[in-house]
C-alpha cells in the first residue's frame, strides 16, 4: 500500500476506487483498506507549534497507551554543532561566562513534504530522510558564533506554493538567525532562493537603531501567514536602556520586500524616530507567533520592556503592549486588539509561550479561543477575535510600597478566576524547607534577610525573592492542548529566584543585568539551601493537566526525579527537578516530554497523569519533542542537548523513536 499510495496519492483513492470496482480485479474491502492505509500515511508537524497556532497536538494515533512501553530507538542524527560543558542556573547569569557558555540544543524540527528540517544551536540547517535520518542536505548561515551570547534556535519554518509547477523554491523553509538575518531556501535543495532579498536573505538589522550584534537576533521560528513571513526577535533588554526596537515585521516571502512593520508604542505616537529608525526601548517579541488563516490575524506576545527590572524611566509609550497578548490584522500589520497579562512589568514576566488557538466550550457555547500560559502560572482565555476573556479576570489590588526611589507601581494586576493558578502566588519566610532542620532554618534566615510578600511585590536594593520566578511558572516550551478532550498539558516551574537592585554607583561591572541609563543593574540569583537545594518545598517541577471549559485543574504530578541533582536515597524521596521543555499530546492519549534535568524522555497518560514509558537521553531533551506519520509508521523525535537547567554537558542528539 506504501507504493501504491506513493503513486496514486490519497486524492487518487476515488479514482482507484471506481476503476478498480469496474473491473473487479479487488473486493471492494480492500480497496477500502487500502484507501484508509494511505491517508494515514504521512500526518506531518508543518510548524514548530505542530500548527499555525500552536497546540503541539497530533492526530497520529499507532501509538497508544497500550503499546508506547514498546518504543525503541528508531535512529539518530548529530550535527557536530555543540560546546561541551556544564551549565547552570547560577552561572548563566555572569556576563564572563558568555564566550565559553556551552551550547543549549533546543530545536524542534518540522516535518513537511516528505523531509524532516531542523536547526542546530549555530543556526546550521538540516533535511533528513524522516524514517532513516539520513542526510538530504545542509544550510550552513556562517554565523560568527564568537559574536553571539546565545545558542538558542527553536527551530524553522516551511511555505508551499497553492499551485506547484515544478519550479526551483516551490518549497521554501524559513531560517531567521541570531545575526539578524532573514535566509530562505528551496525545500528540495537547501540551495538559497536568490530571488528572495540580497541572494537569498534579508538584514533585520535595517531600521533599527545604533547597537553591537549580540544586542539583537531571532532565537524562534517566524510566522507564515499566506505569502509573508511574520518575525520578532530577541533583544538584551536588561543591557541598557535604549536597547533597539522590539518591532515585529512582515516580508513578502517571494520576493524579501518589507511589507509592514509593528512597532510597539502607544497608539497615538509614531513608531519611527526623526531619523526614520524604529523608536529604540520597546517591548520585543521573542517567542513564536501564531497566526489564524481564517481571521488573518497575527498573535504575538510581547516581552516586557527594557529594561527589565526598572521602569521608573519607562515612558508611557512603551508600557502600553508589554506583558501582552497583541492580534494584528495580517496584511497590514495594525492592532486588531491586546491584552495585557502584566501592568506596568518590572518583574521581566514577559509573555513566554506561543498563544495557542483552539476552541473552547464553556457554558455550552463554543468560541475560538486564544489560550496563554504565563511565568505566573496564572492562564488567560481569551476570545480569539476580539481579545475579551472566555473565563472571568479580576482586576485586585497588588504591593503598593517598598519600592525603590523612582519607581512606580500598577495599583492592581489581572487575576484569572478560571483557570486556577498552577503556581503558589507569593513566598513568606514560613514557606522555608529543608532535607532537615538544619538546612531549612538556614533557608528561613535567607527568606527573612530578603523582601518576600505575594505576587507583585516590588523589586528591592535587599532583594526580592520571586515566586513564582522570572524562569516561571510556565515558559517557552508550554503547552500542549487537546482541542478534543479540550485539555491543557503544561509544564510548570517551582524554583525561587532572588534579584536585587543595585545603585549603578555601586555596580561592580561585568553584570549580566547592567541596565544602564537606569538608576540600578540587578543581580539574579536563585534562592538555594547550603545543600544546594532550592529553598522551597519539593516538587520543584510538576506536569499539569487543566480541563479548559471547567477551568479545572485536573491532574498535577511530579515532573522528573533528582537523578544527578542529588545521591541516593534522597533521589527516592524527592520527585521534581529542575525543568526546561516542553510537552505534546496525541490524539491516542499520550502526553509526550523530556524537559527534565535527570535526562529521562516520558510518555504520560493524558487521563491522569501516569507514567507509561521513560527512556534515558544521553543528555537533557530541553526541547519540545514532535510525532509524525511517515509511509505508514509513526515516529517520535527529540533533540537531546542539553540547556543552562541542566546538570549534564551540553550535546548534539536528534534521537527518534517507533514502534519495532
Amino acid at each position: 500500500s506504501g507504493g501504491m499510495a506513493g503513486r496514486f496519492g490519497n486524492d487518487g483513492c476515488i479514482g482507484l476506487r471506481r476503476s478498480v470496482v469496474m473491473r473487479r480485479y479487488f473486493s471492494l474491502g480492500l480497496i477500502l483498506i487500502f484507501c484508509a492505509v494511505s491517508h494515514a500515511q504521512e500526518v506531518d508537524w508543518p510548524a514548530y507549534g505542530g500548527s499555525d497556532g500552536g497546540g503541539h497536538y497530533s492526530p497520529a494515533t499507532q501509538i497508544n497507551r497500550e503499546n508506547v512501553k514498546r518504543l525503541q530507538q528508531a535512529w539518530v542524527h548529530r550535527s557536530g554543532d555543540f560546546k561541551g560543558g556544564v551549565q547552570s542556573l547560577t552561572e548563566v547569569v555572569s556576563e564572563e561566562l558568555q564566550s565559553s557558555r556551552p551550547t543549549s540544543f533546543i530545536g524542534t524540527p518540522i516535518v513537511t513534504q516528505g523531509k524532516m528540517f531542523y536547526c542546530t544551536p549555530y543556526n546550521r540547517v538540516f533535511a533528513l530522510n524522516p524514517a532513516t535520518g539520513e542526510e538530504l542536505w545542509v544550510f550552513d548561515p556562517e554565523v560568527d558564533m564568537t559574536q553571539e551570547n546565545l545558542t538558542n534556535c527553536r527551530g524553522v519554518s516551511s511555505w508551499g506554493a497553492v499551485t506547484p509547477q515544478g519550479l526551483v523554491c516551490e518549497h521554501r523553509i524559513v531560517l531567521a538567525t541570531l545575526d539578524a538575518r532573514l535566509i530562505v531556501m528551496d525545500g528540495q535543495t537547501g540551495l538559497p532562493c536568490e530571488a528572495f532579498g540580497d541572494g537569498g536573505e534579508v538584514d533585520l538589522t535595517q531600521g533599527l537603531t545604533a547597537h553591537i550584534g549580540s544586542e539583537y537576533g531571532v532565537t524562534s521560528a517566524p510566522a507564515i501567514i499566506g505569502d509573508l513571513i511574520v518575525t520578532g526577535a530577541y533583544v538584551t533588554d536588561s543591557i541598557r536602556q535604549d536597547i533597539p526596537s522590539g518591532v515585529v515585521r512582515a516580508y513578502d516571502i517571494r520576493s524579501g520586500e518589507f511589507v509592514w512593520g509593528w512597532n510597539p508604542v502607544h497608539p497615538d505616537l509614531p513608531q519611527r524616530d526623526a531619523q526614520g529608525k524604529f523608536v529604540a526601548a520597546t517591548t520585543n517579541v521573542w517567542s513564536t507567533i501564531s497566526v489564524d488563516r481564517e481571521r488573518n490575524l497575527v498573535i504575538v506576545p510581547t516581552g516586557n520592556s527594557s529594561p527589565d527590572y526598572y521602569g521608573g524611566d519607562r515612558e508611557g509609550h512603551q508600557d502600553y503592549y508589554s506583558s501582552s497578548v497583541v492580534a494584528l490584522d495580517g496584511t497590514t500589520g495594525e492592532v486588531v486588539w491586546s491584552y495585557q497579562t502584566v501592568h506596568h512589568d518590572i518583574w521581566d514576566f514577559d509573555v513566554p509561550a506561543q498563544p495557542t488557538l483552539t476552541d473552547v466550550t464553556i457554558d455550552g457555547q463554543t468560541r475560538a479561543a486564544v489560550v496563554q500560559v504565563t511565568k505566573m502560572g496564572l492562564t488567560f482565555v481569551l476570545d480569539l477575535e476580539t481579545g475579551e476573556p472566555l473565563h472571568p479576570v479580576e482586576e485586585r489590588p497588588v504591593p503598593q510600597t517598598g519600592q525603590v526611589p523612582g519607581e512606580y507601581l500598577s495599583p492592581t494586576q489581572p487575576f484569572p478566576l478560571k483557570p486556577k493558578p498552577l503556581h503558589p502566588l507569593g513566598i513568606t519566610p514560613d514557606d522555608a524547607w529543608g532535607f532537615t532542620f538544619w538546612d531549612k532554618q538556614k533557608c528561613r534566615a535567607l527568606l527573612s534577610q530578603a523582601t518576600t510578600g505575594p505576587i507583585y511585590t516590588p523589586l528591592t536594593t535587599k532583594g526580592t525573592v520571586m515566586y513564582p520566578s522570572n524562569l516561571g511558572g510556565n515558559n517557552w516550551g508550554a503547552p500542549a492542548v487537546d482541542p478534543e478532550r479540550q485539555i491543557m498539558i503544561t509544564n510548570t516551574k517551582r524554583t525561587p529566584i532572588q534579584v536585587k537592585l543595585v545603585p549603578q554607583a555601586e555596580c561592580a561591572g561585568g553584570e549580566a543585568f547592567p541596565q544602564k541609563g537606569s538608576p540600578y543593574c540587578a543581580e539574579m540569583k536563585p534562592l538555594i539551601s547550603p545543600w544546594g537545594a532550592p529553598c522551597t518545598k519539593p516538587p520543584w517541577a510538576t506536569l499539569d493537566a487543566v480541563d479548559l471549559s471547567s477551568g479545572e485543574i485536573l491532574w498535577s504530578v511530579p515532573l522528573g526525579t533528582l537523578k544527578h541533582l542529588a545521591p541516593w536515597p534522597v533521589t527516592l524521596f524527592v520527585k521534581g527537578g529542575l525543568e526546561a521543555g516542553g510537552p505534546t499530546v496525541t490524539a491516542s492519549g499520550l502526553v509526550f516530554i523530556a524537559a527534565t534535568s535527570d535526562g529521562y524522555f516520558r510518555a504520560f497518560d493524558v487521563d491522569d497523569g501516569a507514567v507509561l514509558w521513560a527512556h534515558e537521553l544521553p543528555a537533557t531533551g530541553n526541547a519540545v519533542p514532535v510525532t509524525y506519520m511517515h509511509e505508514g509508521r509513526q515516529y517520535v523525535a527529540v533533540a537531546a542537548g542539553g540547556h543552562f537547567t541542566s546538570p549534564l554537558p551540553s550535546n548534539d542528539f536528534l534521537i527518534v523513536f517507533a514502534l519495532p
